[in-house]
């Protein structure tokens, strides 16, 4: 029987992989992985098994939340910058412009949103994982919130606030044992009314990431893959495979697939010979590079820390 802890772990350990699984492949054509049948070999800049910004980012919030007891905003601005400043492989360039601009932790995002009126990528969605799964035990509520919040750090756009929080609230169903599928009307109802009607195009069971109108480096698309991904497959595997085959921005659209599936699924249906090579290094941090046992043991702490 796959336990809450287990899942917690899979949503963690998952969404790295995916990463990691689709980085490679980023802005490549679709079907390019099945075409090539390379998993975890590298490429594209990156080592085999080496996860990108979604993960360390997702890394800095986890442990910005366990260091502090709870969310402490600016202490999560502050390593993000860190993070920034010591020149990353990847990093977004709405991110790394609001990380680089100078401004205070609770107006840069909001500024860049007013100047270039452009703000809904889905990279507040990519570092999601960790928060989900120490905010699931806090209810619905308190973990759109501080979904909304977290995102709200670099996304000056709505759109990328609501977009996370529903992540968030299909995970905290799916580490309750639940299908998280089966919740989505409900979660659509607790968007806000402004978004509604976006979210709800591409969470319907009958839309298809070919249908999308923005490439999905864009929150609405990426979220909507992720989501398809997890709808039209039986396993873990199988649903992060789906999502990196669409091509484009593969890694992120894969990291979000991993994030739900493994809660979904847990931690034993995720391949070992993915989490073999797998390894997350920390820019700005003193050379630390996390592999998948400090990963887990990250997890654990975020899911056990009541």
């Amino acid at each position: 029987m796959t336990t809450r802890l287990d899942r917690a772990v899979g949503a963690v350990l998952g969404s790295a992989v995916g990463d990691a699984l689709g980085a490679p492949y980023e802005f490549g054509p679709a079907g390019e992985l099945t075409a090539r049948g390379q998993e975890m070999r590298g490429g594209g800049g990156w080592d085999p098994g080496e996860a990108t910004d979604d993960t360390q980012m997702a890394v800095l919030v986890g442990e910005s939340l366990l260091e502090h007891g709870g969310l402490e905003l600016p202490d999560v601005f502050a390593r993000f910058q860190r993070w920034a400043a010591a020149d990353p492989k990847d990093i977004g360039l709405q991110t790394e412009y609001v990380l680089t601009s100078g401004e205070a932790w609770d107006l840069a995002a909001a500024l860049h949103f007013q100047i270039n009126a452009r703000a809904a990528g889905n990279g507040s969605l990519m570092r999601a994982s960790t928060a989900a799964v120490y905010f699931a035990a806090d209810g619905r509520d308190a973990t759109m919130d501080a979904a909304r919040r977290i995102a709200a750090l670099t996304h000056g756009d709505r759109a990328a606030w609501e977009g996370t929080a529903v992540l968030h609230e299909l995970v905290r169903v799916a580490l309750g044992g639940d299908d998280p599928l089966a919740a989505l009307p409900e979660v659509l109802g607790a968007v806000h009314p402004n978004h509604r009607e976006r979210y709800r195009v591409v969470l319907d069971p009958d839309w298809h990431p070919a249908q999308a109108t923005e490439f999905n480096g864009a929150v609405w698309p990426c979220l909507g893959s992720a989501v398809w991904a997890l709808r039209t497959t039986t396993g873990f595997a199988e649903a992060v495979r789906a999502a990196v085959d669409l091509g484009g921005d593969t890694d992120t659209v894969a990291a979000v697939t991993g994030t739900l599936a493994g809660a979904r699924y847990g931690r034993a249906a995720i391949p070992p010979e993915w989490t073999a090579a797998l390894h997350v290094p920390l820019p700005g941090y003193g050379g630390r590079v996390l592999d998948a046992d400090a990963l887990g043991a990250l997890a654990r702490s975020l899911a056990e820390r009541t």
